[in-house]
Order: structure tokens, then C-alpha cells, then sequence
């Protein structure tokens, strides 16, 4: 078996996963229609500031905690984001291989849903 780069899975995952525009994940967000949650790594969203109503779980707790977290509806599709969208598409196959079906990512994460109209709160 070849060991496979960071670039390959995440490759292999686009081509699993629904990928969605920032600009679709705020239509959801307002429309209700989803959870939006924001898997970076605490220390980026203290630097950055976090995306307003977004769940924050980070990526290497992910599997473990998306049962436990009181404040999302798992009938609504599961949005997730990262910083540029590597690490969440990463992130919603995991989701996917778990049993999830209404689970998505957004295409250019953090970086693009600024100028989507997303408020950032730091």
C-alpha cells in the first residue's frame, strides 16, 4: 500500500463530499436550514475571531464530541469550516464514513465567508 499525501485525501475527499459556496452556507444559516460549525483550532479563532451563530468544534475532537454537543439538531445538514477548506473536507468524509448524510463543507472556508456577508465576532 502507498502512503498517501496530505493533497491525495484531501483530493479523495472532495470527490466524496458535498462542497458548498459560502455564499449557500449563509443563505442555509439564515434560512435555519443548518449547523454551521467552525472546526479550526481554538488559537485561530482567537487570532481571527469567530463566524456569529457557528458551533465551534475543533477538528481533532470532532468525531468524539459531534454526539455530545447540546446545541446542534442533527436533523439539519452539518456545514462545516475550516480555514481555506482543506481540513473540513477532510473533516465532513470522516462525518460521512460515521453515517451522517446531510453533511457538507464550505468551499474556501473561513477566508471566503468574510466577504459573504458572514459577521465575524472576536
Amino acid at each position: 500500500m502507498a502512503i498517501k499525501t496530505p493533497q491525495t485525501l484531501v483530493a479523495e475527499a472532495f470527490s466524496e463530499i458535498k462542497t458548498i459556496t459560502p455564499d449557500e452556507a449563509f443563505r442555509m444559516q439564515k434560512e435555519g436550514k443548518c449547523n454551521l460549525i467552525d472546526i479550526r483550532e481554538k488559537e485561530e479563532l482567537e487570532m481571527l475571531g469567530q463566524i456569529e451563530n457557528s458551533k465551534h468544534i475543533p477538528r481533532g475532537l470532532l468525531e468524539f464530541s459531534i454526539f455530545s454537543e447540546r446545541d446542534l439538531d442533527l436533523d439539519k445538514e452539518l456545514v462545516l469550516f475550516c480555514a481555506a477548506g482543506g481540513r473540513s473536507a477532510l473533516a465532513a468524509k470522516s462525518l460521512k464514513e460515521m453515517g451522517f448524510e446531510k453533511v457538507s463543507h464550505i468551499e474556501g472556508g473561513f477566508n471566503l465567508m468574510q466577504s459573504a456577508g458572514f459577521k465575524v465576532i472576536k
